[in-house]
């Protein structure tokens, strides 16, 4: 690929090999748009140039509040737009003409309010990571019953709420709830004192089905339009009191934070990788073959309210026992539908050292552990005023793709 006619600097996101989709607002001013470098391209602007005349779009449909319309068109629609987008990007290609800069196709990032992309009909978080899983059953059962029966047999999921997924950058207001103290004879209500983040990624559906069918593993990823970067905020204390029988609650449904751009699985074909061999074998409508994982690797910084940045996590992707593929057939498998838009999450990915938990629970296991901060503070679970700040890339050679910032800053209740 050809380099680009707009500066990207070192180590940015949005290389040319990258071409994500979201939505931006300036003003009262709607759009679609890519990324390329610190500079967002206007997709709607980009129409009226005429670069997408032969895909015989509707003439608005980069002027709307959502990409869901966008994506319902199909993988030979949104691939083609990204393809076109690649070549037009490219030093000497169609855009790179002095005409197009008074046209406001281009914007600096800076300027413009990046919104929630898709409308969230519904969402769903795994439990996919077998590492997270081990430390979670050791820490509350036993080590020798770490996993539950029936989690080396299929992916454990959970319905969440879409209603409070947000965009990152967005506060994250500290919840209130019932916890039950240790020691205590009745639960007592109050902030949870226990907030803690996960680092996920989730996928976006790319196509509705109808109730009664369902996704094979092998057609799973014609239903698989892009990645975001995710976080499913925890309110661990909570949820250990409300968990029993149904699972969490008001421990989750409080806020996810998203990133505001989703990477096109097209833009991840040369990370793939093998994921975990998988024993015991699993049911024929989850067997999954080939390279299903994803090569993603993720970071998790703490900052604080002077500015103060620890590095808590270093983890990938690839370590995830479940993938998309088998998450989405089991899914399905019993007739329920999916439709465009709809987000399922990863679950918290842990990778095999310590340094490499997905959650504040595991990292300073349950408490015990506390992580220093530059300040000379410690945290356990995150404090108002912290921000969380996660990050996903891919690098390959020259390839590098990333997902963005995913910010989320607390506050008190």
């Amino acid at each position: 690929m050809k380099e680009s006619f707009i500066y990207i600097p070192e180590d940015s996101d949005f290389t040319l090999y990258n071409i994500p989709f979201g939505i931006f607002r300036k003003g009262d001013y709607y759009a679609a748009c890519t990324r390329v470098g610190d500079t967002i391209v206007d997709l709607h602007m980009c129409m009226i140039t005429g670069i997408f005349d032969e895909l015989g779009l509707e003439g608005d449909i980069f002027k709307r509040k959502t990409l869901n319309d966008f994506i319902a068109l199909g993988k030979k629609v949104t691939s083609d737009v990204r393809i076109r987008l690649q070549r037009a990007l490219e030093k000497g290609g169609y855009l790179d003409n002095n005409i197009f800069i008074d046209q406001e196709i281009y914007l600096i990032s800076d300027n413009v309010q990046m919104i929630l992309p898709i409308r969230i009909g519904d969402y769903t978080d795994f439990y996919s990571s077998r590492e997270h899983a081990t430390n979670v059953g050791t820490m509350f059962r036993d080590p020798e019953n770490a996993l539950l029966p029936n989690w080396l047999h299929l992916p454990v999921g959970y319905h969440g709420r879409a209603s409070s997924i947000v965009v990152s950058g967005t506060e994250i207001h500290r919840p209130n709830g019932q916890t039950m103290p240790v020691g205590s004879l009745k639960p007592v209500f109050g902030p949870s004192k226990q907030l803690d983040f996960e680092l996920e990624m989730a996928f976006v559906i790319g196509n509705n089905t109808e109730l009664g069918s369902s996704i094979s593993v092998s057609n799973a990823e014609n239903y698989i339009f892009g990645l975001m970067l995710f976080n499913d905020w925890s309110a661990r204390d909570i949820q250990k009191w409300e968990y029993v029988p149904l699972g969490p609650f008001l421990a989750k449904n409080f806020a996810s934070t998203i990133s505001p751009w989703i990477i096109p699985l097209e833009a991840l074909e040369p990370f793939r990788v093998q994921g975990p061999d998988q024993q015991p074998e699993p049911l024929p409508y989850l067997k999954s073959d080939g390279q299903k994982n994803y090569d993603i690797q993720l970071s998790v910084d703490i900052i604080t309210k002077l500015g103060d940045v620890k590095r808590v996590s270093v983890s990938n992707f690839k370590y995830m026992y479940w993938n998309m593929n088998q998450q989405l057939a089991h899914h399905t498998v019993n007739g329920c539908n999916v439709r465009v838009g709809d987000l399922m999450a990863s679950g918290t990915i842990s990778g095999p050292e310590p340094d490499s938990y997905g959650s504040m629970l595991e990292l300073c296991w349950k408490g015990t552990k506390p992580i220093a901060m530059p300040d000379g503070s410690e945290r356990k679970f995150i404090l108002d005023g912290d921000t969380v700040s996660m990050r996903a890339w891919c690098g390959k050679g020259d390839i590098r793709v990333g997902f963005g910032e995913c910010d989320g800053k607390v506050t008190g209740h």
